[in-house]
């Protein structure tokens, strides 16, 4: 990396940017160079040979820092201090975050900054100081210096110093929420820290905004990811506020804030996910992302007036702790090999059913997964898209711009699929045309709430479809359940090392779930059954006879293998 003066105001000062400090490491080495290039790394310990090794290692192109510390075994501290002490740059193991940093979280785009570890620290009439865990990328440093017209001073930093910088940078240019800080864990001091602060402002706007405000929610938001809960209760009861996680489909109690952080936890969540602060007397459904690192978190709100002030519910789907493999979710072999030879028909209807959040989407997406997509054309109409699969077309129910299940599945329709997934059964009409469309040479694949793989032919009669529709396009329904799995740490204990809480289940026992399923397939007794209308009691005893495995069985024998327990399964399937 040559030495080269940075355009514009670099003038005399003593502080210097990165390409005018003194040793600088070049980024495009000769061959023969190889013992002049280690002497400038002093104190690395670093011959020739072994930087000849690091060039040539993969990755070393992007990020050669990295690989040299990957392959040295150096702590990234110490070596930045070293290198700091070599170079003359300064290294600060916590940079503060300046106001005057703010110009450059407005003209550099987020994705360079994480990308390239680099983020905003201050900025002078000298020109912006920047903190980096990648001082080896010259090009980047002078590409900041275009987009920000002013001279750069590096600062090096640890890498987590820098992704907090970056968090807090972004976070502070709008109104949104778009990164969580996780440096500190939600405890009752922060609590009181909020508490203290808001007042008595009526502003439900400028309450939204205050620091301590914004930090209590992204601490809750980030200790909830951290316990994978798939929703956060904010709970306003007559004398206190309970803040609720469901974690493996459980509700904890979890904080007990005051009763007079309730406006303000409410106002905050509803400026993240675009809602009406000043409309407090009627519900109100919203949506935003959030970036933990690099983890996406979606999340939807619920809000809903009680007599106590407004309830309301976060669902989180982080995109990056999807399961969609039928091994990891518990299908055993036996039915995944005859659940794929259903799907893998080119016409048909199979249902999979279950209440709400039993995990029916999942199993779904892990059976697309399966499928040739380069092959056939696979669409999805959904409500909401809750998984991005690659070599699919999804569309997102919208009743507001007229998108429902049944205008969008008509326009699907047109696209010429071969398999389509329906997010959810719910009315006739929606119904109607899932099986006109497998009976019309596409394969459809949906959900419904019933409670047994049985109950869904009664269910599809009850909604409008003709019974000789059903017979015709029904190849199989699965339902399920979901379990939760014991924890390997403790083995279900909940405590391990003399009775202390096991940390990785929180001392609950469990961590993370596994689906139980009965699979029922469609014969021509089934058939003859459903023409004649029988309930759902003929059809469970016809499916028996014909070797239908009810789900329990399928609970117990994951009992057996000792992935789950007794109790568990007498709490779901009783």
């Amino acid at each position: 990396m040559a030495e080269r003066r940075a355009p514009g105001r670099g003038g005399s000062g003593k502080q210097l940017s990165v390409r005018e400090q003194p040793a600088e490491v070049p980024s495009t080495i000769v061959s023969d160079e190889w013992g002049r290039v280690a002497r400038a790394f002093e104190g690395f310990g670093l011959s020739g040979e072994q930087l000849r090794a690091i060039a040539r290692a993969p990755g070393s192109d992007d990020e050669p820092w990295d690989v040299m510390l990957q392959m040295l075994a150096i702590d990234e501290h110490q070596a930045l201090a070293m290198l700091a002490k070599r170079t003359g740059l300064r290294f600060d193991a916590e940079p503060k975050l300046e106001d005057s940093a703010s110009r450059y979280y407005e003209l550099v785009p987020g994705d360079l900054s994480r990308s390239h570890h680099v983020a905003g620290v201050a900025s002078d009439e000298l020109g912006v100081v920047v903190a980096t865990a990648q001082p080896m990328q010259s090009a980047i440093f002078s590409l900041l210096e275009d987009i920000l017209q002013q001279p750069v001073r590096v600062v090096l930093a640890p890498r987590a110093a820098v992704q907090n910088l970056i968090n807090r940078g972004y976070e502070q240019r709008g109104d949104l929420v778009t990164e969580i800080i996780d440096e500190m864990p939600l405890d009752e001091r922060a609590i009181e820290t909020a508490a203290g602060s808001i007042g008595q402002s009526t502003d439900l706007l400028q309450l939204a905004r205050q620091t301590p405000v914004i930090r209590l929610v992204n601490m809750i938001l980030f200790e909830a990811l951290r316990r994978r809960a798939s929703d956060i209760h904010v709970h306003p009861q007559e004398s206190r506020l309970v803040i609720r996680f469901r974690i493996d489909g459980i509700l904890h109690d979890v904080f007990t804030p005051p009763l007079t952080l309730a406006p303000a936890i409410s106002s905050r969540m509803k400026v993240m996910t675009e809602l009406d602060i000043a409309n407090r007397h009627s519900p109100q459904d919203g949506h935003t992302s959030v970036r933990v690192g690099q983890r996406k978190v979606d999340i939807r709100m619920s809000c809903i007036p009680t007599v106590y002030g407004e309830r309301l519910v976060l669902r989180l789907l982080d995109q990056t702790q999807t399961q969609l493999s039928l091994d990891d979710i518990g299908m055993t072999k036996h039915m995944q090999s005859a659940l794929m030879d259903v799907i893998d028909r080119p016409t048909g209807m199979v249902l999979v059913t279950g209440p709400t959040g039993s995990g029916k989407t999942t199993t779904l997406y892990a059976a697309l997964g399966r499928i040739d997509r380069a092959t056939r054309n696979v669409m999805t109409i959904e409500d909401p898209v809750e998984y991005h699969l690659g070599g699919i077309s999804q569309m997102q129910v919208n009743p507001k711009r007229g998108v429902t299940f049944a205008t969008g599945l008509r326009s699907l329709l047109r696209q010429d699929p071969d398999v389509i997934l329906v997010g959810e059964i719910r009315d006739k009409e929606t119904a109607q045309l899932a099986v006109q469309a497998s009976l019309t040479g596409h394969f459809v694949l949906a959900t419904l709430h019933t409670n047994d793989a049985p109950g869904a032919i009664p269910r599809l009669i009850d909604i409008g479809i003709e019974p000789y529709l059903i017979t015709s396009s029904l190849l199989g329904v699965l339902a399920q359940r979901l379990l939760r799995r014991t924890c390997v740490a403790c083995t279900g204990k909940g405590t391990i090392n003399d009775h202390q809480r096991c940390e990785r289940c929180f001392g609950t026992g469990y961590r993370g779930r596994l689906a139980v399923y009965e699979f029922m397939m469609i014969d021509d007794t089934m058939r003859r059954l459903t023409e004649s209308r029988a309930d759902g009691v003929s059809l469970r005893e016809a499916a028996l006879d014909a070797g239908f495995k009810p789900m329990r069985d399928d609970a117990m024998q994951k009992v057996a293998a000792g992935v789950t327990d007794q109790s568990e399964v007498y709490r779901v399937l009783h």
